[in-house]
């Protein structure tokens, strides 16, 4: 006690008295015991009665300028004007601040200045987990949300220098399965190779290749009922424009950028979605997720087994006892395709078909229902890719193949 009696009369000699009882409490947290700073400093201040001056002037504090005075009798009004005025919704919430660097720089040296240990471990409390503290506590109570420090909904952020509040609204994440029902719509918004989505002639100024995409289309409807500012698409890999994705659908995560809205139905938005998308794009099975679904989706995609229908057209003919050699394509060594060289590292991919069954439609027609590994690319599996995949179809028969319709059956995650 003694130390710390030491300690204390060092900072009313520091800042000549004018110290609130908040901020002298901080100082010693955690090494006096309170039930919070502003009591740790009353405690204090009783202690070193007999030492103090009780004559000397207070004036407004050495360390926070009376900063807890302005949060207590009218920041918090501020902020809950704000909030209610805005309309966005939110369950969950997290304050932050920035307050002017001399403050902290003040708070600091004098921790330094007193030699208090618990600034070499980062346990020091400080003046801006105390504003960010005493700011979340109250709101909690009058606003009747709850504080999350993960994943909150909405960040309040009181910005001292500009003297201002900001309101940050954190992304809405609505996870699904989509199943695309035609050819010729990339899974996301495709900018136009010329002008790089600016407009130009040959995209007709829409700043697209494609008029379309399944993002898009299901964006359309989740924009509006969210009051969203965007969207962003994230799929369980992706099928090529060409390909169907059918069966049960690929999972995506849609991240919603600033929602505005977020208690939505999600059956009746995602009968929405499919009456929009009618014949295009359907959606399975929404519900809310956090964002580390986002990156998990992504991540799984090639530890998945998939199933694909594809039709293959042969340069010569063939009969069913020559197709039995096909049974034979398990491992698989896969250079990176040619067609999709200039955006993936050129490497040799590794990659394992389950099961492979044959249909064949007449001697130069094959249906191939391939079970395999995620990440194989299946029209070089099937033509060969001038021998960049090895084995493939072509190779195995010894007669050129190609595929001429592909779908997507089932992603097994």
């Amino acid at each position: 006690m003694e130390q710390i009696k030491d300690q204390a009369l060092k900072i009313f000699e520091i800042t000549k008295g004018n110290i609130c009882n908040r901020c002298l409490g901080r100082i010693f947290y955690p090494t006096v015991s309170g039930a919070d700073n502003q009591k740790r400093g009353e405690l204090i201040k009783s202690i070193l009665k007999d030492e103090l001056r009780a004559s000397e002037e207070k004036k407004e504090c050495f360390l926070c300028k009376d900063l807890f005075v302005n949060v207590e009798e009218t920041l918090i009004d501020q902020v809950l004007e704000k909030i209610n005025y805005s309309g966005i919704e939110f369950s969950t919430f997290l304050v932050g601040c920035r307050l002017p660097q001399d403050m902290m720089s003040r708070e600091k040296k004098i921790q330094e200045i007193i030699e208090i240990d618990e600034i070499v471990d980062n346990s020091a409390d400080t003046i801006k987990r105390e504003v960010n503290r005493t700011l979340g506590k109250e709101l909690s109570l009058r606003l009747f949300k709850e504080v999350n420090f993960l994943n909150p909904n909405l960040v309040v952020i009181i910005d001292f220098v500009r003297d201002e509040v900001q309101l940050q609204i954190n992304p809405l994440f609505i996870e699904g399965r989509y199943r695309k029902l035609m050819r010729g719509i990339p899974q996301t918004r495709w900018p136009c190779r010329s002008c790089k989505g600016e407009g130009c002639e040959r995209c007709n100024y829409t700043g697209k290749m494609y008029t379309e995409s399944v993002e898009e289309i299901i964006a359309e409807e989740v924009l509006p009922v969210t009051n969203g500012k965007e969207t962003r698409f994230h799929g369980a890999g992706r099928e090529d424009i060409d390909v169907r994705m059918l069966g049960s659908g690929r999972p995506f995560v849609l991240e919603i950028k600033e929602p505005r809205v977020r208690s939505l139905d999600l059956k009746e938005l995602e009968d929405k979605i499919n009456q929009h998308g009618t014949g295009k794009v359907e959606v399975l099975n929404l519900r809310f997720v956090e964002k580390e679904r986002r990156g998990l989706i992504k991540a799984t995609s090639r530890e998945t087994y998939k199933n694909y229908l594809a039709l293959v057209e042969l340069d010569g003919e063939i009969s069913e006892e020559d197709l039995v050699i096909l049974e034979s394509l398990k491992v698989i060594n896969q250079r990176t395709p040619i067609r999709v060289s200039h955006r993936r590292a050129d490497k040799i991919r590794v990659r394992e078909v389950k099961d492979i069954k044959v249909e064949l439609l007449d001697s130069k027609l094959l249906k191939l229902f391939i079970n395999c590994e995620g990440g194989l690319y299946i029209k070089e599996l099937i033509s060969g890719d001038k021998k960049r995949t090895e084995p493939s179809v072509t190779s195995l028969l010894g007669i050129s193949a190609r595929c001429v319709e592909l779908d997507v059956l089932e992603v097994n995650i």
